[in-house]
């Protein structure tokens, strides 16, 4: 009888665990970083934006995670906003972009794990002749003082934490 409830309940959990997608990016585990040591842990070029890492070693905040404006003559063609801000989720029609995960060094079981959502544009660009998006300096000047300017792509970042502290 119990296995026949545990067969049922795998026929039924299977599928829905096919439904979740992974993340577009598939990657290894990072190299372990050390307490103190500032890392990259992912750029967003289209975000003009560089997300940035350090194991504190404090334990009620033991990684901590900021965003890092890239360079100022950068121009943006997506924004990045804050997860807290944000909220992304793949029902709000975020996609689930990359995973990064980055051990601690000295304590492989201790790792920090980033997730990097997108979430698309409402609507694409139109298309010319030859299937590029091509935006030209009148048109883009009109549509920018008229006020409808496309929305760009968002990013943003998850943190969590994973395994048991050293």
């Amino acid at each position: 009888m119990l296995l026949a409830f545990l067969a049922a309940l795998a026929a039924a959990v299977l599928p829905l665990r096919a439904q979740e997608p992974g993340p577009a990016i598939q990657r290894p585990p990072g190299s372990p970083q050390a307490v103190g040591a500032g890392h990259t842990v992912r750029q967003i070029p289209e975000a003009c934006t560089r997300l940035e890492g350090v194991f504190t070693g404090q334990a009620e905040a033991p990684y901590r995670l900021r965003s890092v404006a890239t360079a100022p003559q950068c121009r943006p063609r997506a924004r990045y906003v804050d997860a807290t801000v944000a909220r992304p989720s793949a029902r709000g029609s975020w996609i689930l972009n990359d995973l990064i995960r980055i051990p601690r060094a000295g304590c492989p079981g201790h790792e920090a794990v980033v997730k990097v959502w997108r979430k698309p544009a409402e609507q694409a660009p139109a298309r010319d002749g030859q299937g590029r998006a091509r935006v030209y300096l009148e048109e883009g000047r009109r549509q920018a003082g008229s006020g409808r300017l496309p929305a760009l792509p968002q990013f943003s970042a998850q943190l969590e934490l994973a395994g048991a502290g050293c």
